[in-house]
């Protein structure tokens, strides 16, 4: 998995555009990108690599560093249940 942060929504979108290229320039079949140019969060499948591109306020909101993170961590706060 790889994350990375984007300063707007077009720079997003060249990002993933431009990583969509060169996947399928190297040889990469089957390599899909959803949410370019309409939205703060572009995931891109290639296949054994997901690369998620972030505006930094969505990549703060999700923190998703956290959830896959290898050690126990505390509970993450939006995802906590509610009792």
């Amino acid at each position: 998995m790889v994350v990375a942060t984007g300063t707007s929504q077009r720079h997003l979108a060249a990002m993933a555009d431009k990583l969509v290229a060169r996947l399928k320039a190297a040889g990469r079949d089957g390599v899909r990108a959803e949410g370019a140019g309409e939205s703060s969060w572009v995931l891109i499948d290639a296949g054994e690599v997901v690369v998620h591109l972030f505006r930094a306020e969505t990549r703060a909101f999700y923190d998703i560093e956290r959830l896959w993170a290898t050690t126990p961590a505390e509970p993450h706060p939006r995802l906590a249940l509610v009792t």
